[in-house]
């Protein structure tokens, strides 16, 4: 059973009169978080290279796109509150990558973020989607990360969170035994109590809030994860060959604009590296978020929106923007 509501079928489904809408605008007004309460937010499915995909659609269909992908065992809801400032003056689209959300877990079980990549790519065709800036974070920023490299030209710019060409063996191992010791509980407060401890950033209220896109009830009342949880699905470890990593030559081709987001205390993407990155990247930015860890946006969503905005200004005042 599903703890949470998203569209049946192909039409889109309201999502402004749900209780879930309501609980977010109320977490947004605690949080400071700049927002309109009437904006459009609607739940979708697509089929795109012969999978069902569900994603999160904010904002007016003509405003100028951006385009969201979560990181590894989380969701497309993981952006709500960044989507919901966002949608303001963007038509944003947060896509729940395959085997995540309430997309369609993998028939052929691949994982690879090569897939993913290609997944993207392929969403971008069918939404008819011109010069989308991407966001990705985590899984999500490595798979942008290979989208770019396959074609540059498809974005008007790139947003990495908290990732990198060159990430910590430590950091990885962290992630990779939260997802392996959480995935079934008796009861909800169990695994609330798992995520305060290991996300020290967010409060109780935020993560009870968020807590119904993770999991879901079996039929013998267990609570288990949403995601699929077979050990194809590679998520933040790294994957194997060319087509899996990025480089930091890759990134030098890199040559649309680019910022890349830090977290301060994170354990994924070290300064060195982070700082590398960034130069390897001839139009490449790098802004360190503080009172934050991996998980950037939700766990100082205030200062995430403040780094993101300053370089979307940047955007809007390019030569493009002005009609020059």
């Amino acid at each position: 059973m599903y703890l949470n509501k998203f569209a049946a079928g192909s039409s889109p489904e309201d999502m402004t009169g749900t209780d879930e809408f309501r609980s977010l605008l109320a977490s947004a007004t605690e949080l400071g978080i700049p927002h309109d309460p009437a904006i459009s937010y609607r739940s979708c499915n697509i089929v795109l290279r012969r999978q069902r995909f569900h994603f999160l659609e904010w904002g007016d269909r003509d405003a100028p796109p951006i385009v969201l992908l979560h990181g590894g065992h989380q969701s497309a809801h993981s952006w709500d509150l960044v989507s919901l400032h966002l949608a303001q003056h963007y038509h944003v689209l947060a896509l729940d990558q395959r085997g995540h959300g309430d997309s369609e877990w993998a028939r052929d079980v691949e994982y690879t973020n090569d897939a993913m990549s290609l997944d993207a790519l392929a969403f971008l065709d069918a939404m008819g989607l011109e010069k989308p800036i991407l966001i990705g974070h985590s899984m999500g920023g490595r798979n942008s990360m290979l989208l770019t490299r396959r074609d540059p030209s498809r974005l008007r710019a790139l947003v990495i969170v908290d990732v990198g060409p060159e990430l910590s063996e430590r950091g990885r191992a962290t992630i990779a035994g939260f997802v392996q010791e959480n995935q079934e509980f008796e009861n909800l407060e169990h695994f609330v109590e798992n995520v305060r401890k290991y996300d020290p950033y967010r409060p109780r209220e935020h993560i009870e809030r968020t807590v119904r896109y993770n999991m879901l009830q079996r039929a013998d009342g267990k609570f288990v994860s949403k995601c699929d949880s077979n050990p194809r699905r590679l998520g933040i470890v790294r994957g194997q060959g060319p087509l899996e990593n990025i480089t930091l030559e890759d990134a030098g081709s890199f040559h649309l604009p680019v910022l890349v987001v830090r977290g301060e205390r994170s354990n994924i993407l070290a300064p060195d590296a982070a700082e590398r990155f960034r130069d390897a990247l001839p139009n490449g930015r790098l802004v360190t978020v503080p009172n934050c860890g991996h998980n950037v946006h939700g766990q100082n969503t205030l200062g995430f929106i403040d780094a993101l905005r300053e370089f979307l200004r940047g955007l809007d005042a390019s030569p493009r923007h002005r009609g020059e």
